[in-house]
């Protein structure tokens, strides 16, 4: 099944409507679709490196709306469509943990998943279960779908069809760069807050702490 999405998704670069399945693609995959937009995205880059800036825009844009939408289901309907979604996706076991670390830190772990493969539909989901303040969580979720989105689309822009084997080979050591020195930061900040026990809580949470 997922295979089958993925090529279906993949087929849409070649769509005379490529930039708007890449609108609903980055959209939906905020809040409920298993495909993320990145290969699209860059099969569409890799055939117009001159729109690459556009095209990485209107996945952040289409992004953070599709992460506004999936907080308004996980703040409105998490019982009876947030639930199903995250069971669907194999995300519901993980989905105390979430919650924990958002409530913990909030734009921090937005911020950490910008640069990790965490599924953005599990953190806009949560976030609007635990009612994290919808000004963080709006910033929060541009700077990190921008980072993964403009940067892609910068890069193709700027150096062309060229730039495709140094992304598959350096983007992984970049991104694994920033969030060790993201994570690096959190944890210090954590240690002089006094509050250096907080992720061994959260690593065990279960839906029963969250109340």
């Amino acid at each position: 099944m997922l295979t089958k999405l993925y090529q279906w998704t993949l087929a849409k670069a070649a769509h005379a409507h490529a930039e708007r399945w890449l609108f609903a693609i980055s959209f939906m995959e905020s809040s409920f679709f298993p495909i993320p937009p990145h290969p699209l995205l860059g099969l569409m880059c890799l055939a117009r490196p001159e729109r690459a800036i556009r095209f990485g825009l209107i996945c952040t844009i289409a992004s953070v709306l599709g992460g506004l939408f999936g907080y308004a289901i996980g703040h409105f309907l998490y019982e009876t469509v947030g639930q199903q979604i995250l069971h669907a996706l194999g995300l519901a076991a993980k989905f105390p943990v979430a919650a924990c670390y958002l409530r913990d830190y909030g734009a921090e772990i937005i911020l950490i998943k910008g640069a990790t493969p965490i599924p953005f539909k599990l953190i806009t989901i949560t976030a609007g279960f635990i009612g994290l303040s919808l000004f963080t969580f709006l910033w929060a979720s541009v700077l990190s779908r921008a980072f993964q989105f403009m940067l892609v689309g910068f890069l193709f822009w700027k150096f062309g069809r060229p730039i495709k084997a140094f992304i598959e080979k350096y983007l992984g050591l970049l991104s694994a760069a920033f969030l060790v020195l993201l994570v690096g930061g959190f944890i210090a900040a954590s240690a002089l807050s006094g509050g250096g026990d907080k992720s061994d809580k959260c690593s065990h949470a279960t839906m029963a702490t969250l109340h």
